[in-house]
């Protein structure tokens, strides 16, 4: 996938290498507007068309509404082939804008599907951005997107490990069929012994589990999967990407957290875990909260406590996402401690000890919020700590009775 307009050339040296791999390439064409050049097996014209619009529609439109199209477009065309088995993975050349489009259009192919990506940007912070929740492999061009000996090796790279991974997975593809229930459980430092429990907990009855680390990728790649139908239910045991998105963390998931599973109608056990804190890069804290008080968990992550008002706030938005649940839910809530970090003491800016991270008067705020706001469901408190042996016996015997029910 690539806008032939600009890298035609380099395109067709991808699609010679990957010939000579043993691999039929078919080259889509992705360019935003009509040009002369030649070679595309999906032209852009039919990318548009796909999308409901004209290509010579798009010339006139500013070039991030015509991408958008196209992305739309190549998601319909791509999606379409690999379901019909005409393709089995994807390979996109591009500079910032063609990354993005063609990235888009792989995000849109299911798990394992072999994805690969020649990006300028590829050693750039953006890469979150373009990768998100999928597993698109990276490969940095190194220069430009443009023919020299350097890049010419960057791209045969690029094609080969594409064509292996295109191959050995027509030769030993998994049988999911055989395979035991996959349930997704959200990890996090914080909530490491409750997560090690639980997965024990499951494995012994049979189920096969999915660690999420909850710092922003994580908590989208298990609404991804949840999402698509991969998982059988999800633990969530660490939540606080929420807090995140109501402060503006640096480990937000996004809007869309704590809503796929539920939209699939899985069962769902659901935890406050690590809901006491959100995360800032260190120096980086905004001025609106620097009066707070913290804990330096690295030497790059400074954790800020969450305090009542922002408790009530999670409690409402919890409750109005876990409303529309449309499978067996159960919210459990550990009284004694939300996340390991209760045994410690928190600081202020400056290093100064300013009060105990432990603070059951100010958890009981999210539990109050919740109870009065969640109309579907049950919660369930229990007077343990979330690390405590037998609260994550409690959350994995739950997630095991709600799927015995089928």
């Amino acid at each position: 996938m690539v806008t032939m307009d600009s890298k035609g050339p380099e395109a067709r040296f991808v699609a010679d290498a990957l010939a000579e791999s043993g691999v039929k390439p078919l080259l889509v064409d992705l360019s935003c507007k009509p040009h002369e050049g030649v070679g595309a097996d999906v032209t852009g014209a039919e990318v548009a068309a796909a999308a409901g619009r004209s290509w010579d529609e798009l010339g006139r439109m500013e070039r991030n509404a015509a991408s958008e199209i196209m992305m739309e477009g190549g998601r319909r065309v791509v999606a379409e082939k690999f379901q019909n088995g005409e393709i089995q993975g994807a390979v996109g050349l591009g500079g910032a804008n063609g990354t993005s489009m063609a990235c888009a259009i792989m995000r849109a192919l299911p798990p394992l599907a072999p994805k690969v990506m020649v990006s300028v940007v590829a050693a750039t912070a953006a890469v979150q951005w373009y990768v998100a929740e999928s597993d698109i492999i990276m490969f940095p061009s190194i220069g430009d997107i443009s023919l020299n000996r350097i890049t010419r090796g960057v791209l045969k790279n690029a094609a080969l490990a594409l064509a292996g991974m295109v191959k050995q997975e027509g030769v030993e593809g998994e049988n999911d069929s055989s395979a035991p229930p996959l349930i997704g459980v959200s990890s996090f430092g914080g909530t490491a012994a409750c997560v090690e429990q639980v997965e024990r907990r499951l494995t012994e009855a049979g189920y096969e589990v999915m660690f999420f680390h909850a710092s922003g990728p994580g908590g989208r790649a298990l609404e991804s999967l949840a999402g698509l139908g991969e998982l059988a239910g999800v633990v969530d045991v660490t939540t606080h990407e929420l807090t995140d998105l109501l402060v503006d963390g640096v480990y937000s998931a996004g809007a869309g957290r704590l809503e796929a599973a539920g939209s699939a109608g899985i069962p769902q056990v659901v935890v406050p875990g690590a809901l006491d804190h959100a995360n800032f890069w260190t120096g980086q804290v905004p001025e609106e909260y620097q009066k707070r008080a913290f804990f330096q968990y690295n030497a790059q992550n400074l954790l800020m406590r969450t305090n009542q008002e922002e408790f009530e706030a999670l409690g409402v938005l919890m409750a109005e996402k876990l409303n529309r649940a449309r499978g067996p839910l159960s919210v459990l809530i550990p009284t004694k401690g939300y996340s390991e970090h209760t045994k410690r003491k928190a600081h202020d800016l400056e290093g100064r000890e300013v009060c105990d991270w432990r603070q059951p008067e100010v958890d009981a705020a999210f539990a109050a919020s919740l109870a009065e706001h969640l109309k579907r469901g049950e919660i369930i408190s229990l007077d343990l700590h979330i690390n405590d042996p037998a609260f994550a016996d409690a959350c994995a015997e739950k997630m095991i009775e709600m799927l015995a029910r089928g």
